[in-house]
């Protein structure tokens, strides 16, 4: 195989902003097929970029000739939109949160064993430059052992940037399930595993709907802030603020790593995508290349990413199993929030 082509599934912001684009420009796959219940945006998206419109996910399956499917859906159709790619022999990359549940997220890993074919979440955060060159960082080992950490993800929230605003299915509590924390939580729950190389082991803290509204007035099913507590594996503790009321504009997607031999800082400074200060007086500033952000977006490299693991036959790093046990640390910190304790992570 020398190309891939791409059925999508879900033709609102993520996808014409990210997948439908990233997946037209890279030269070794196209988008074949497009499918949204809006059967004037399935037909607006389709002719732009010279794909197939749907209405409906199943006729898409089984009259359209792909490789891979990207699920660009409400959260809640995740699970059974993937295990049904995977019935149809289709390899899939899915937007996060991979699923609601734990058994769905279970079921989506078996389908694509059973399948042989790759599975990868839409988790970007790993791949915006700042955090690869964190990673790197970090894994030299200069900083010393990592102590603490704190890191937020807050923006004014969905309904300004969704194609359907305030009317968005992430204010829907049966479309959506999660609110901030399936939106925003699910990244830097990813994100932190990833930059400090183990597991959460705890977690709890507070979930809240405090502002956020629908257009009748009335406060949103979902939760629109969040401020989680977590401790690892190895006793790193640190936290998480999540929110979709940052009224202002501004996007915060910022990081601080205290470690024994000094502070990095990620993403809170401009061009210096980051910056480490060590306890000996040294200081380094890295120009790193640019975060994406709702008002400025950039590549995220996933489709590319999925593309290279299909046509190289490499299983994506971000797969089934990274998916699922970001989500075991968010749907634990919900349940954890409800009950007012800290919770073990069961993995």
């Amino acid at each position: 195989m020398n190309h891939v082509r791409y059925a999508v599934a879900g033709g609102g912001a993520i996808a014409q902003r990210r997948h439908l684009p990233e997946g037209h420009a890279n030269p070794n796959s196209s988008i074949v097929a497009i499918c949204d219940p809006l059967e004037e945006r399935a037909k607006e998206v389709g002719e732009k970029y010279n794909a197939r419109p749907f209405t409906d996910f199943d006729a898409m399956l089984a009259e359209t000739e792909c490789d891979a499917v990207v699920v660009a859906t409400p959260n809640a159709d995740h699970a059974p939109q993937t295990i049904k790619a995977f019935e149809a022999g289709k390899h899939v990359l899915v937007e996060k949160p991979m699923a609601t549940s734990t058994d769905e997220a279970k079921a989506m890993v078996a389908a694509a064993e059973k399948a042989g074919k790759f599975l990868m979440i839409g988790m970007n955060q790993r791949l915006m430059p700042p955090h690869v060159k964190a990673k790197e960082i970090l894994d030299t080992g200069k900083l010393g052992k990592v102590l603490t950490f704190e890191t937020n993800f807050k923006h004014p929230g969905p309904d300004g940037w969704s194609l359907d605003g305030a009317h968005s299915w992430f204010f829907v509590k049966e479309r959506a399930v999660l609110g901030v924390n399936g939106d925003l939580g699910i990244h830097k729950a990813d994100l932190m595993r990833y930059l400090l190389g183990e597991e959460f082991a705890r977690v709890g803290g507070f979930v809240k709907t405090l502002s956020k509204t629908t257009p009748d007035g009335k406060l949103i099913p979902v939760d629109d802030n969040a401020f989680l507590e977590l401790e690892t594996e190895s006793g790193v503790i640190g936290s998480i603020h999540i929110s979709w009321t940052n009224f202002g504009r501004i996007e915060d997607n910022g990081t601080t790593i205290f470690a024994e031999n000094g502070v990095m800082r990620i993403g809170m400074a401009g061009e210096y995508g980051v910056m480490v200060d060590m306890s000996n007086g040294c200081k380094e500033r890295h120009v790193v290349g640019e975060m994406s952000t709702n008002e400025k977006q950039v590549a995220s490299g996933v489709i590319d990413g999925f593309t290279d693991c299909i046509l190289t036959n490499t299983p994506p790093t971000i797969n089934g199993d990274e998916g699922y046990r970001a989500l075991q640390v968010i749907l634990t910190a919900v349940q954890a929030a409800e009950q007012g304790k800290i919770l073990d992570i069961a993995y």
